[in-house]
């Protein structure tokens, strides 16, 4: 059995998003689909699955056409997929989520719950996912909810199962159990289309590696014909450097002065518990940590978008503490938050509204009561050039950016000012190498510019090359201090609560 997608062209006004696509993917294979944000990837998983209609082209399994006009179209015809944003129901069980949509029903019309548990075991059993059928999705760790989704596609019978972006929010060692089940997936017979920005997993995971660039398909190649400095190139067009280039660190002054902090989660649960760090002028300072360890509250709280329950956070001295996020942006701290889409941009907003949301009360964006658009514009023109930021107009709505691209806003409008503090929570997740290329870059120019910077990454390789010192969260509390020389090993310890050689530098 096999899946194509044959000749896919999809025309939006202004943008020609896929130009004459072709992918096919058979029972049994992996194929890994590569390519920069706003290559058309995305557009392309949404035709496969019913979501938008190709202005020409067609999707055929076994030559047969298939007529996708919704996502239940593409559901009975096997198809299948698990989004990088999952589409769960915190409240609601497993089972109530596998079975959303397709309730097992009793004779008398009444939701038959344990037939729905059943399901849940038998599917988790079968491909050794380990899930619970009673436990509730808001208590479980995201790898943990991935699973979910995947026994969610499992139980509509998807013969061929997409993965969007499915380790951008894993830690290494669920990277590696998704692997397995993945390959379990594989070795019953799924076809599995597997989309990533990470080069070296598409390497390890995929029978055939299929590269995008501008709505185009470029390249098809096996994965062991190239390397990922190879594949880079052929996604963005150029040659690629993978490395992050900075001198030693020559930390000044400290800016940032955290002691005994105590923030809360939604809980009302200690997330970060008597926690203390200093960040100095000139020096990155990396956060890792397995998410869920209080990273997430920790930020908020630093730039005032959650209060803390005890401790002190000092900016150059002055005690910040109880401070605003705007009282707090003034002082020169730029923010660059963990979800771009939900607490970084307004999604609804143009390019130019987005990158004056922090500054349209100040002159020369702000007449008073009155806006000064003309001035806006410039401004975000300016910008958009100087960040390689892609997009038709600063006219559009920001939403019809790719990931990269709306990062790019954000750190934009962020980093054009004279920065004290640069905290970045996850500032490179879900975008491709072309675009860690260049704010990785724009990251050590503000410490060059004697900046101080707090990075908190769930990538451990991201952390280790940005930051001159690391800090491993754990429980709340600041388990370990390392160079970051230090081996992925010794550090990976920390992330899991062993102490081992935490503390050395």
């Amino acid at each position: 059995m096999r899946l194509e997608l044959k000749g896919i062209t999809k025309q939006f006004p202004g943008v020609l998003a896929n130009d004459d696509v072709h992918l096919s993917v058979g029972e049994g294979e992996i194929v890994a689909l590569l390519g920069e944000n706003g290559a058309g990837k995305t557009t392309l998983m949404n035709i496969l699955y019913g979501l938008y209609t190709p202005t020409s082209g067609e999707v055929l399994i076994d030559d047969e056409p298939l007529e996708l006009h919704s996502p239940s179209d593409a559901i009975a015809a096997g198809i299948g997929m698990v989004h990088q944003h999952f589409m769960l129901v915190p409240v609601f069980t497993v089972a109530e989520n596998v079975i959303l949509g397709d309730e097992p029903a009793k004779r008398a019309g009444w939701l038959d719950k344990q037939r729905a548990r059943k399901t849940v075991r038998d599917i988790s059993s079968r491909y050794k996912l380990d899930v619970d059928p009673d436990a509730v999705i808001e208590d479980l760790p995201v790898g943990i909810q991935q699973r979910v989704e995947i026994i969610k596609v499992l139980e509509r019978e998807a013969r061929f199962v997409v993965f969007d972006e499915p380790t951008s929010v894993l830690t290494p060692t669920e990277v590696e159990g998704f692997f397995n089940i993945v390959n379990g997936l594989k070795n019953d017979g799924k076809g599995i289309i597997f989309i990533s920005h990470k080069l070296g997993e598409a390497l390890e995971i995929a029978d055939r590696i299929v590269i995008m660039r501008r709505g185009r398909t470029v390249a098809e190649v096996l994965p062991a014909d190239v390397d990922e400095e190879k594949l880079a190139e052929l996604m963005v067009g150029r040659p690629v450097d993978l490395r992050v280039h900075k001198e030693e660190a020559t930390p000044g002054d400290v800016v940032l002065s955290v002691e005994h902090l105590v923030v809360l989660d939604d809980r009302h649960q200690r997330a970060v518990d008597g926690l203390s760090l200093e960040v100095r002028a000139g020096e990155i300072v990396g956060i890792a940590g397995v998410q869920g360890n209080g990273q997430t509250e920790l930020v908020e709280s630093l730039t005032g978008m959650r209060p803390s329950l005890g401790g002190i956070v000092r900016l150059n001295g002055e005690d910040i503490t109880t401070n605003s996020p705007r009282s707090i942006h003034k002082r020169n701290v730029a923010h660059v938050p963990e979800d771009r889409q939900k607490s970084g941009l307004v999604l609804s907003f143009t390019v130019t509204e987005n990158i004056v949301l922090d500054s349209y009360y100040e002159a020369p964006v702000s007449r008073g009561i009155l806006m000064n658009w003309s001035a806006a514009e410039e401004r975000a023109l300016r910008l958009v050039e100087e960040y390689d930021v892609r997009t038709p107009s600063v006219d559009v709505a920001v939403s019809t950016l790719s990931g990269g691209n709306q990062q790019k806003v954000i750190v934009a409008r962020e980093f054009d000012r004279d920065v004290a503090l640069v905290i970045a929570s996850q500032p490179t997740r879900g975008i491709d190498v072309g675009s860690i290329e260049y704010i990785h870059s724009r990251i050590v120019e503000e410490r060059d510019n004697n900046a101080a910077v707090l990075i908190v990454s769930s990538e451990l390789d991201e952390i280790t090359a940005l930051s001159d010192r690391i800090l491993v969260m754990y429980d709340g509390k600041i388990a370990g201090e390392f160079d970051p020389s230090a081996s992925t090993t010794e550090i990976g310890l920390a992330m899991l609560g062993s102490q081992g050689e935490a503390g050395a530098m």
